[in-house]
């Protein structure tokens, strides 16, 4: 096990009555990619403002390259890089501005000279898109330069918040090469996402629910230990009826709706052939649907946790 950059235990954060983060405890090792996954409203934003230093814990303790973040939020500060969920740029400046400001900001000497700013903008992939206003860029070249500014200092530390929410396919998928690129450069990323799919490029992650966290581990490792049968996906017109009939099958573990299709997780020995004799038992020989045995998705993970947890009041690790 490698040396941890980030200790939180116990954190707790409260608005009036409402709890938003309670009583939340893990470890993020040093340049690992460490992913903070949940719905909308999960405690997630929360979760990262209070280890950036912008917002106190009511209870608990954090610490991040070994400073007090409580205590000393401002020495953390100086150690992080922060890209928020909300454009933060300044839309009438360039992106050279951009980068020369927020530089200064953190008292980068890489963007004093146009030479470390070009370095910089290299690195993204934003080169010829100095002098374009910050407002004039997509979605995608935009959550770029957020990057940019954020890394312009080296931080030991960079935290993302829902880094391409609102971007489209591939504009995320380059996004997240990046993002790898920075890891495998010595940097500690935490990236908070509710998109379950982006959260198998993270070397460990949790689950949150609720404020809490309800899960932890390698994307890998999670799917083995919470997903012990097989899981199937059942798709075609007839696939909607199911969600009816799966209820009180015996041989039925869980099922969930994904779009026009069903994953059903079933016990140990089943096959495609046993479950498409099962099914058309129960929907009848006029229904029409395909089935086809798939490696379980962290949404099937994070499905099975949510419905567990809610229905037995428990959490579960």
């Amino acid at each position: 096990m490698g040396e941890h950059i980030i200790e939180v235990n116990s954190l707790v954060k409260r608005f009036g009555d409402f709890t938003a983060v309670d009583n939340v405890s893990f470890s993020v090792e040093r340049g690992s990619l460490f992913g903070l996954l949940g719905a909308n409203g999960a405690g997630k934003t929360t979760l990262i403002r209070m280890l950036c230093g912008l917002m106190i814990a009511d209870a608990g303790s954090a610490s991040l390259a070994g400073i007090d973040v409580l205590k000393n939020p401002e020495e953390v500060k100086k150690r992080i890089g922060y890209m928020s969920q909300r454009f933060s740029l300044y839309r009438d400046l360039t992106a050279d501005e951009n980068l020369e400001f927020f530089g200064g900001l953190y008292g980068s000497r890489d963007t004093v000279g146009a030479a470390g700013r070009s370095r910089i903008f290299d690195s993204v992939g934003l080169t010829g898109m100095e002098n374009t206003l910050a407002g004039d860029l997509p979605g995608g070249i935009s959550q770029r330069l957020a990057l940019a500014c954020a890394v312009s200092h080296n931080p030991a530390v960079l935290f993302l918040d829902e880094p391409t929410a609102g971007v489209d396919p591939v504009s995320r998928r380059r996004f997240w090469d990046l993002i790898h690129e920075r890891a495998e450069g010595g940097t500690t990323v935490v990236v908070t996402t509710h998109y379950l799919d982006e959260a198998e490029y993270c070397n460990d992650i949790v689950l949150m629910h609720s404020g809490r966290i309800v899960a932890d581990g390698g994307p890998d490792e999670m799917k083995r230990r919470i997903i012990s049968g097989p899981v199937f996906e059942i798709s075609g017109s007839g696939a909607s009826f199911l969600e009816s009939v799966l209820e009180d099958e015996s041989w039925v573990v869980e099922f969930s709706l994904f779009g026009d299709s069903i994953h059903i997780q079933t016990v140990e020995g089943m096959d495609s052939e046993g479950v498409k004799t099962r099914l058309l038992t129960l929907a009848g020989k006029t229904q029409d649907f395909s089935i086809e045995r798939i490696t379980p998705s962290l949404e099937d993970v994070f499905l099975r946790i949510i419905d567990q947890s809610e229905s037995e009041g428990e959490e579960i690790i």
